[in-house]
Formats: structure tokens, sequence, C-alpha cells
């Protein structure tokens, strides 16, 4: 394991899970003049597993041209992306209820791939794994959809959820890795941090 890293996430589920690891980090947010909103536009016909890997590697030369912009100590940075994929779908984050109630309703009564990358990179060498899970949700009704959004819950949350909070209520069956779900999968992100130490 490394003394430090550079977390590129502005997510405190992120920060939890990593200091679940017991990895010691330093957070490279972006800075005031960077639209780290505009690297998470899909494009036409991207599946949903060339899209996170795309976003995420997006995301990680930012953070190495941050890290060189501010003069910083040279340690490895972290970058993870997660999406929710309903087939070929991509469910990104919701910027109002209605696109939240939208999303939750495609979710209803169906299984779906959350997808979570992660990258792990210097100047001279970067490494990237993808967890892939599957969620069931069970048949939601239109008032526990809108009660659900009316806590505020699924604002900035890919596919409108967290599994962490109250959607767990909603949730039947859960294959593959909770953390991945939640935004950084410990097993692959303790690999990723072993392997290229």
């Amino acid at each position: 394991m490394y003394p430090l890293v550079y977390l590129a996430s502005q997510s405190p589920r992120r920060r939890q899970l990593l200091e679940q690891l017991g990895v010691a980090y330093q957070l490279l947010l972006p800075d005031a003049d960077e639209d780290a909103e505009a690297l998470e536009v899909v494009f036409a016909r991207e599946t949903p597993l060339a899209y996170v890997q795309r976003v995420t590697q997006l995301k990680l030369d930012a953070a190495l041209l941050r890290l060189q912009r501010r003069g910083l100590p040279p340690a490895p940075v972290l970058c993870s992306d997660t999406t929710v994929a309903l087939g070929r779908l991509i469910l990104g984050k919701p910027v109002d209820a209605a696109e939240a109630i939208r999303m939750l309703g495609q979710l209803s009564g169906k299984t779906h791939r959350v997808l979570t990358a992660v990258a792990l990179g210097s100047l001279l060498q970067r490494v990237q794994t993808v967890s892939v899970s599957r969620v069931t949700f069970e048949a939601m009704t239109a008032e526990q959809i809108q009660a659900y959004v009316a806590t505020g819950e699924p604002i900035g949350k890919a596919g409108a959820y967290g599994v962490q909070g109250r959607a767990a209520a909603h949730i039947s069956h859960i294959s593959g890795s909770y953390s991945g779900i939640m935004g950084l999968p410990l097993f692959e992100t303790s690999q990723l941090l072993s392997l290229s130490s």
C-alpha cells in the first residue's frame, strides 16, 4: 500500500470507503474554474462500460494536471466513476425531482447494473479496473417513489438512488460489490493499490 494517495473525488462516500481500507489520502478537488460535470457527457451509442472507463480516465487526466499545476509532492492519484445502466441505457445523476421520479420509475421492478471504474495513476503509470454489480428493485408504487424523492437523497446520485440510504428499503437483491455500488469497490481498489505499489 502507498503511504499516501490523492483522492480526486467530491464524494463523501468514497472518502469513507477509503478510510475503511486504512489508506491515507489527501483530497485533490477541482478548481473553481474547472467544469468537472462536462467530463460526464455521454456520447451517442456509447456503451455503459465504455462510458464509465472513459470518464474515469478523463477524471484522472484532469487530476494529474491539477497536481502538476499546484506543485504538490508526487503521489498516486485515485479516481472513480459510477454509472447505473438499464440495458444499454445510462442513467446519470438527476438534475431535479421530476428526472429522479422518471429514473426510479424505469428501475422499479427491474434488475439493473452498477458499473464503477477505478483508476490509479501517476505521470509514469496508470492502472484501471471496473466492478460490475447487479441491483434489483421491488416494484415501487408512484407514492413510494415520490416519498423517496421528497427526501432529496436521489439528487446528485447516479440512477437517482443511494444504496446506503433509504433506497435500501426497496432493493430486494444485490449481486456483486456493495462498496462498488456505493462508489468505490474496496476489493478492486485494494488490488490496484497493492499491485502497483
